[in-house]
């Protein structure tokens, strides 16, 4: 088995310091979970528990990623580094953005603090990075900087570089799954074709740097054949039902009888309502 250099020399836990694992997937499960009781208690229209299963399932895909055994395999294994992957930049991020967090604050908070939170979707610098192609390119882009550049050394040899790829992937794989197909509201949302496109670039994105992995593209890379290929088909398929959640997430909002609503939501959240 080839190992990844740097890290072991480390102790094995460079994901855990920044990250937080496991205290980060307890934290935001333990606050969602503390505002659907606040909302219940309220009374009024009750909080969707579909709604609370995706979340809580976003949150323990990230505490399994984090765990010893996932983590501590990524470190010597290739396909194990393949499996946290999926699981930090992919699945967990689906789960925790499906979970409407956004929604469930503007529940929670007074008019103020609502206020804030709408005004800062509003920010300039949130519009850009809400739009789907931006999304794409800090999710589907780094990972082809992490494999194609000498990134993935450094980080192997640094560990606060390591936890900063880790928590880069978990944001802007959260980024991309709310800008595609997220049940919050988002500044200048575009119309769900759009990002049903958006959405097969970035199928063709991983299936292309899989099959470049399966290949053996990227020399530099500390694994033998046999880790690349088995990391390549992991990313591959792996990738491809990650995807097609989301892809089901978007078309089952693709209603005619909620577009009105949903046009009105993005409308005032644009103007920061």
């Amino acid at each position: 088995m080839t190992s990844v250099p740097g890290v072991l020399a480390h102790g094995g836990h460079a994901p855990f310091a920044l990250i937080g694992a496991p205290a980060l997937p307890a934290v935001l499960l333990a606050v969602y979970l503390a505002g659907v009781v606040r909302v219940r208690r309220a009374g009024g229209r009750p909080w969707s528990g579909w709604r609370t299963a995706a979340f809580t399932a976003g949150a323990l895909c990230l505490a399994v990623a984090l765990a010893p055994p996932v983590a501590g395999s990524a470190h010597g294994d290739f396909r194990a580094h393949m499996v946290q992957h999926l699981l930090i930049g992919m699945y967990a991020p689906l789960g925790l953005v499906l979970g409407a967090p956004v929604t469930l604050a503007l529940r929670t908070l007074d008019a103020r603090a609502g206020r804030r939170v709408t005004g800062f979707l509003n920010l300039p610098p949130v519009h850009v990075l809400a739009h789907p192609l931006a999304a794409l390119l800090l999710s589907a882009g780094g990972l082809y900087v992490l494999y194609a550049t000498p990134l993935y050394a450094a980080a192997a040899a640094n560990p606060l570089l390591h936890q900063l790829v880790h928590l880069h992937f978990l944001l802007s794989g959260c980024l991309f799954a709310w800008a595609v197909a997220g049940p919050d509201p988002a500044p200048r949302r575009p119309p769900v074709p759009f990002r049903l496109v958006v959405l097969g670039i970035a199928i063709a994105a991983h299936a292309t740097l899989a099959q470049l992995l399966y290949a053996g593209a990227f020399a530099a890379l500390p694994a033998d054949a046999d880790q690349m290929r088995g990391a390549a088909e992991i990313m591959y398929y792996g990738g491809d039902i990650a995807e097609l959640l989301l892809a089901f997430a978007l078309v089952t909002t693709w209603r005619p009888r909620r577009s009105m609503a949903v046009a009105a939501d993005t409308a005032r959240v644009g103007h920061g309502r």
